[in-house]
């Protein structure tokens, strides 16, 4: 596929046994936090959604607030200090609490809106 560079990671956010998405960690966005990421690669949580809006899923990192910000777009991805989730938009949303920006869902992004309870979320590199 395409190569890796060193400010933007391509990665796979599966929905395990039934979706892979396609996506890409970008070091410009939150230099210390995607490299927290990359470093702990492959991560894996059940996945949950927070209305219709975002899923999500948590992991045991610690990394603080980054380049914060409140706007988001669908694809967008973001990592949420406060509970150390993962969090991928599936609308543009304006939110009441920042979180870091860290990439971008690339393809397939509306396959989250078919997420049950008790699906996993594994997030490694892509090495196509």
């Amino acid at each position: 596929m395409s190569s890796n560079s060193v400010s933007k990671k391509h990665l796979i956010l599966e929905i395990k046994d039934k979706a892979k998405i396609p996506c890409e960690l970008k070091r410009h966005l939150s230099p210390k936090t995607v490299g927290i990421i990359m470093r702990l690669l492959p991560l894996e949580g059940h996945a949950h959604l927070m209305g219709k809006n975002i899923a999500y899923f948590e992991t045991k990192i610690d990394s603080g607030i980054e380049r914060s910000r409140k706007e988001f777009k669908k694809g967008d991805i973001a990592f949420s200090s406060s509970s150390g989730a993962i969090c991928f938009f599936m609308s543009n949303l304006s939110l009441g609490k920042t979180m870091t920006p860290i990439g971008k869902l690339t393809e397939n992004i509306d396959t989250l809106k078919d997420l049950k309870p008790g699906d996993v979320f594994v997030l490694y590199e892509d090495t196509d």
